[in-house]
């Protein structure tokens, strides 16, 4: 349960004070030895732990999930593979995949998204990642609207959608090759731009890391850049700039 549900049940008497008082004297992590879980990132930061599948052994990947979802009812995994889903699918049917974003998960229902972040990609290639950044965005509660494939080569398809790109709280730019895309769209709005440097593009582009420093050296002002294909770093930033805008338009 969370802070303000444990307050609201004892307000109600559905809980006692002593059993409140035993919640908050727990543990802020929980020990499984190969890994200590962050129970109390909720309380702290506003967003539950999220859990980096990539790399995990099955058995502690099966574990960590299945704590997360009893402590929280709902969890989210990124970097998963089908062999990864497959496996705790088996232990908890009512989990989903998504197998372009590589996104596992197991989600509460949500009344309605607040505000809104426009994710935006140079090329369809960028799909992924950019995919990645939405549904982390989605999962903590956010409206996403989804520009994909307007980069500069075509300069005239995201001319085409500024005026939605305008109306967000945020802007998530995702590209590879060179990476112009985020200077573009800094150039446009009055918003934060997240620029999201993909590994998508031919030999020079060494990886994302031509797309990384055109980024990085962008004229535009008002754009920060995160790490080459960390889409979910640029979903949780947008929250919380998605958040602010929503709490001062309040």
């Amino acid at each position: 349960m969370e802070t303000h549900e444990i307050l609201e049940k004892v307000k109600n008497g559905q809980i006692s004070v002593e059993e409140a008082e035993g919640y908050f004297k727990r543990q802020p992590f929980e020990e499984l030895e190969y890994a200590k879980l962050d129970m109390h990132r909720k309380i702290r930061s506003g967003f539950a732990e999220v859990i980096f599948c990539s790399g995990k052994a099955d058995e502690h990947l099966l574990n960590i999930f299945g704590r997360l979802y009893e402590r929280d009812g709902e969890v989210f995994g990124t970097r998963a593979t089908k062999e990864q889903y497959e496996m705790i699918k088996e232990h908890f049917p009512q989990t989903q995949y998504d197998p372009i974003s590589r996104i596992v998960k197991i989600e509460k229902e949500k009344e309605s998204k607040i505000g809104c972040i426009a994710v935006c990609t140079a090329g369809t290639a960028d799909i992924p990642v950019a995919e990645e950044a939405a549904q982390t965005a989605e999962y903590f509660g956010s409206h996403v609207e989804r520009i994909y494939d307007v980069g500069v080569a075509g300069i005239h398809r995201l001319l085409a959608k500024v005026e939605q790109i305008q109306k967000a709280n945020c802007v998530v730019a995702v590209a590879g090759m060179e990476g112009a895309l985020a200077s573009v769209i800094g150039g446009l709005v009055d918003k934060p731009v997240i620029a999201v440097p993909t590994s998508v593009g031919y030999g020079a582009n060494m990886n994302g890391l031509s797309a990384l420093l055109t980024m990085i050296n962008s004229c535009s002002n008002g754009i920060a850049v995160v790490n080459i294909d960390n889409g979910y770093g640029a979903g949780y930033i947008a929250t919380q700039i998605n958040r602010m805008g929503v709490k001062n338009n309040g």
